[in-house]
């Protein structure tokens, strides 16, 4: 047994602490966060003791490395996803995964107070121009880091946030927009929907996109759908859940969960069209050859849509499809306009999201009332769809002014 360290009055030393034979002060020795040996003085073993437990109670909320100045970016962040008790599971992970991929292993391990305007610039430029990130994920990236360093205003740490304006100077000397996600044309919509149906490799997509295309889910909301919140009867479609597809901060693997919508306005009915109740109609008549899917998430059961092995696809891999489609489709274009001389339609690349955009716009182009547009995307702000309203009529202005500039023409 080792043999127990004592002071020069007979007492027990702790894991440690040591009382020096020269002057008969007493120390304690520890590792701080970074790896570096630390020490803490006592005249007295209660004294000291008394600063070992502010020590432990300092190092366990992080502040001893906080406060004294020597946080880096990384420890900053860390300590402010710490405070977000009331983030979903999904949003928790996605924040740490943007975190980790984009700036843990590079800005992240500056130390916060050194950190200045100027280097936020030039590290949003790095980002674009040498990792070629769009700049909506950009803004992501941006949307994490802002709220880090405001934690650090806040706690008195840094005096200003070096992110303010930063993504306003970028989106001004790019002339480029954020968030910005424009709708397929008509034809551009037909286009890609009619070499789906017609390809003998992709058609068996059609169902999924068409759903897609007809309702304005978004992803997780569409790939949640179950037979039972499909009402054929009253050609309605109910909204209530939503599948979410992430990577677990715990098992470090990506998992299924359902959830309810983000808000209130997520939790709604979607009358179904001709072309949608066509769709499952299909889905349905393949579930009888296949079976059905039998995955259970989070107690639900039933879903629709089922990928080759029987399971629920994953977001990512319909995107992968769609571009996967996308560039099968410009290709076989560029060179049926070539043999045909005309001028091919070339699709632009897009997402998932595009297509609730998409069905979005044919909505305002279709309906007029804002409210009945609102309630059947889930917006939660009018605003959102008045945005998208406002260019689907500035399209349709442009169009119909073509429209009567011919006519016109004809009179003179």
């Amino acid at each position: 047994m080792a043999k127990t360290r004592k002071d020069a009055r007979g007492r027990a030393l702790n894991k440690g602490e040591v009382q020096r034979s020269s002057d008969g002060r007493y120390l304690y020795n520890y590792i701080d966060p970074i790896g570096k040996r630390k020490y803490i003085y006592a005249n007295d073993l209660a004294t000291l003791r008394q600063k070992e437990r502010e020590l432990i109670r300092n190092q366990l909320d992080g502040l001893d490395c906080y406060t004294a100045e020597k946080a880096s970016v990384n420890d900053t962040f860390d300590r402010y996803i710490s405070t977000k008790y009331n983030l979903r599971d999904n949003t928790r992970s996605g924040y740490i995964y943007m975190y980790d991929r984009f700036v843990r292993e590079d800005l992240g391990w500056r130390k916060l107070i050194d950190i200045k305007y100027s280097d936020i610039l030039r590290f949003y430029y790095y980002l674009i121009n040498e990792k070629n990130l769009a700049l909506a994920t950009l803004d992501s990236v941006h949307c994490i880091l802002h709220p880090t360093f405001q934690l650090a205003v806040r706690d008195d740490i840094i005096r200003k946030n070096p992110t303010d304006g930063v993504m306003a100077e970028i989106c001004k000397k790019t002339g480029r927009r954020r968030n910005i996600r424009h709708a397929l044309t008509v034809e551009q919509q037909r286009a890609f929907m009619d070499y789906i149906a017609n390809h003998p490799v992709y058609v068996h997509w059609w169902p999924l996109l068409t759903v897609l295309l007809g309702t304005g889910c978004r992803i997780g909301e569409c790939l949640g759908l179950r037979w039972q919140d499909l009402d054929f009867d009253k050609g309605i479609i109910t909204i209530d859940h939503t599948l979410t597809y992430y990577k677990s901060v715990e098992s470090d693997r990506c998992i299924f969960h359902i959830s309810e919508p983000k808000t209130e306005a997520g939790i709604r009915t979607i009358p179904m069209m001709e072309v949608v109740r066509e769709a499952f109609q299909i889905l349905q008549n393949i579930e009888s050859e296949i079976g059905s899917n039998k995955q259970i998430i989070d107690g639900y059961s039933g879903f629709i849509f089922q990928n080759r092995f029987g399971e629920v696809p994953n977001p990512g891999s319909i995107n992968r499809a769609i571009k996967r489609i996308i560039k099968s489709y410009n290709a076989d274009e560029s060179v049926n306009a070539k043999k045909e001389n005309r001028e091919a339609l070339i699709l632009p690349d897009f997402s998932c999201h595009h297509l609730r955009h998409t069905f979005a716009t044919r909505l305002c182009e279709a309906e007029s009332n804002l409210k009945v547009i609102q309630s059947v995307m889930g917006h939660k702000n009018i605003e959102t769809t008045m945005d998208i309203y406002a260019e689907a009529t500035e399209r349709k202005k442009q169009e119909s002014f073509v429209a009567l500039s011919e006519k016109m023409d004809k009179l003179f």
